[in-house]
């Protein structure tokens, strides 16, 4: 220690910088602070004490530190780009750029500010500049791994999934051992449906740094969309910390993996925090006048044939005229197809945001002037949840496609029924909730179903056997669910477990586990993607629909019911867990909802064996289908405008947001 104590001040940096390289970041800040105890401005100390803030994500301090260190000297080009990435971290691109743009005035070789400029672009949404960005960055230095991953970030949110594939292997080749690469590559190749391969990526991901929690999450996810159930109690030694301490992770991954609305919350306040930084911009003031039409955007990337607009379709088509104007917001990749081209005639102006930037996709809905922007992603696939932290409007609404809640400060409200958030469950919920008085989820009654002489034969089940139906996608399974499934089938004599196909790993798995059960895997019979007029029809070849437990049937339920298959179900604590008991609740079937997974084996059971109430409940549901709220699509949006008119009066009379109970007569 008396050694250490002596060095020069040469030495003591030379030894804090070799610390700092071996990632001992406390030792090398304490020798960084005891040069600049002993000489204030040693600019090389004050530069690397403020990048290793960076490092620590002490950004006050960084900032301080960087600024102090280009004070001293204006031209120092890596304290320019570090603090671009504080300030990209903090939520500020306009200065990154600034920042970025600055160092590359000085250096116009500067390669990783390029880069660092290109991943800004893209988080903005300009995919042209960020291309451009990195591959000038490329073109600096053609072995710059980083560069190479930032590229192959935007084309895999292009949809170019060949040239992100050979920009992540690029950099792989490049950095054998770069983590965030690896898990790119992952990404990439599951949407390429590649999912055994995607799992290698990320478990190369953690092999590389065992405490990428990003890369874990999306691990687990895909191992559950392949049944892969030993993934289960990998997820259970984490459950308590993962995306909760630490790195957010994707909080739609986790949904189905547990039942814990406590859990899930935490996850995404921490998601917000770190995803979506402080980027609101002032709105314009609010008006004089109480507008005579309320002005709503719906923002989404499915609109196109998809379980989304497909639910939504009749509300779009409903809408009182007299009081709203309708403006739907499309990012989806999808461009084309029948629902999508009749969206765009149901509603006042259609467009289409796909490639267009945050920043400006924020101006052209001010210049819209809306009232009420909704989100019908929230943190599901493809979101751009992103755009509303900007403020798209004065209210913003998280609604329908994601069934938690948000944890964002920005968004205000979450559309909700008795049923799916419980009042003793509502502290569990970051936004006001707006309670409809029957069932959250929107339904279209025009639907049409395939008029078809379709049997059983033609999709492989069975004469004369009773049918248990699951078409929910196969992530939601659980050894829970199938064990019970199994037991039935050795119960209900030739009976059958039909299920969606989806990947040949999952159908795999579950022949291996029904055999594991004594369960011959001939009786799991699995249905292929059909068109949805089609796939209605092919329901009602079902004798009876079986849900999964955390993560419920959603769109499936109501489908099933809309076919005459009723549906039974065991709520749970959560929104995911609970949609299918407030289906049946709408829809006057309180009966098929049981409270335990006991209660629901046995009621599966007795409908199966007993033909006698299964034909009165097939009935009641016959005779409630038209005649209950579920289904009635004009009074479900007079419901859904009266929330819109209610909580834009709370807006209007300057009162903070609050819980809204929407009565069944409705507000108007």
């Amino acid at each position: 220690m008396n050694e250490k104590k002596n060095l020069t001040t040469e030495e003591t940096f030379a030894l804090a910088v070799q610390n700092h390289q071996k990632n001992n970041l406390q030792v090398a800040e304490n020798l960084f602070k005891r040069i600049l105890d002993i000489e204030p401005d040693h600019v090389k100390s004050i530069f690397y004490l403020g990048s290793l803030s960076v490092q620590t994500r002490n950004f006050d301090r960084a900032k301080q530190l960087l600024n102090k260190t280009i004070q001293i000297n204006p031209n120092h080009t890596k304290a320019h780009n570090n603090l671009g990435i504080v300030f990209q971290e903090l939520g500020e691109p306009q200065k990154a750029i600034s920042c970025y743009e600055k160092a590359i005035e000085i250096n116009p070789n500067y390669a990783g500010a390029y880069s660092n400029l290109g991943a800004v672009f893209n988080e903005l949404g300009d995919h042209k500049k960020a291309i451009s960005c990195c591959e000038k960055a490329i073109e600096i230095n053609p072995n710059y791994a980083d560069a190479y991953n930032n590229l192959g970030v935007v084309f895999n949110e292009l949809g170019d999934h060949k040239k992100a594939i050979s920009c992540c292997e690029k950099a792989i080749q490049i950095q054998p051992n770069y983590a965030e690469a690896h898990n790119n590559l992952g990404v990439t190749l599951q949407e390429q449906g590649k999912l055994d391969e995607a799992v290698r990526s990320y478990a190369r991901a953690l092999q590389v740094k065992p405490d990428y929690d990003i890369a874990l999450a999306l691990k687990l996810h895909q191992q559950a969309h392949m049944c892969d159930w030993h993934a289960i109690a990998e997820f259970e030694q984490v459950q308590k910390t993962l995306g909760i301490m630490g790195e957010a992770v994707s909080t739609f991954s986790l949904l189905s993996r547990e039942d814990s609305p406590v859990r899930q919350r935490l996850r995404s306040e921490n998601w917000a925090r770190q995803n979506y930084k402080n980027v609101q911009t002032p709105l314009p003031a609010k008006p004089v006048q109480k507008p005579t039409k309320l002005r709503i955007g719906y923002f989404s990337a499915d609109f196109h044939d998809h379980p989304t607009l497909r639910l939504m379709s009749g509300v779009l088509a409903a809408h009182d005229s007299s009081r709203f104007e309708i403006y739907a917001y499309s990012y989806g990749a999808t461009r084309h197809g029948e629902i999508r081209e009749q969206l765009a005639k149901q509603v006042d102006k259609f467009s289409d945001i796909l490639g267009v930037t945050n920043l400006d996709v924020v101006t052209q809905a001010r210049a819209h002037g809306l009232d009420i922007a909704v989100d019908l992603k929230g943190y599901t696939q493809n979101t751009r949840s992103e755009l509303f932290a900007y403020r798209l409007a004065p209210i913003q609404i998280n609604y329908l496609g994601y069934p938690s809640t948000m944890g964002a400060d920005f968004i205000d409200y979450i559309v909700a029924d008795a049923t799916v958030i419980p009042e003793e469950q509502r502290e569990h919920y970051s936004e006001s909730i707006i309670y409809l008085p029957h069932s959250y989820q929107p339904n279209d009654n025009t639907r049409k179903i395939a008029d078809s002489t379709i049997t059983r034969a033609d999709f492989s089940l069975p004469e004369d056997v009773f049918v248990f139906c699951c078409f929910n996608n196969n992530y939601k399974l659980s050894p829970r669910e199938f064990d019970i499934w199994m037991r039935l089938l050795q119960k209900v004599d030739g009976s059958v477990l039909w299920l969606l196909r989806s990947n040949r790993w999952a159908e795999d798995n579950l022949y291996k586990e029904a055999e594991a059960r004594g369960v011959d895997a001939s009786r799991i019979v699995f249905a292929e993607m059909t068109p949805h007029v089609e796939h209605l029809a092919r329901l009602r070849l079902a004798d009876l629909f079986v849900d999964t437990f955390n993560c419920n049937a959603h769109t499936m339920a109501s489908e099933a019911l809309w076919a005459g298959i009723p549906v039974v179900t065991k709520p749970g604590e959560q929104f995911a867990a609970r949609v299918a008991a407030s289906l049946l609740n709408a829809i006057g079937l309180h009966e098929l909802i049981a409270d335990t997974e006991e209660a629901y084996e046995a009621l599966i059971l007795e409908l199966a064996i007993n033909k006698g109430k299964m034909a009165l409940v097939k009935q009641k549901l016959a005779d409630n289908r038209l005649t209950q709220p579920l289904f009635s699509t004009k009074l479900y949006t007079k419901h859904l405008e009266s929330a819109y008119q209610q909580v834009y009066q709370r807006f209007f009379d300057g009162k903070p947001t609050d819980t809204i109970y929407v009565s069944d007569e409705g507000a108007y």
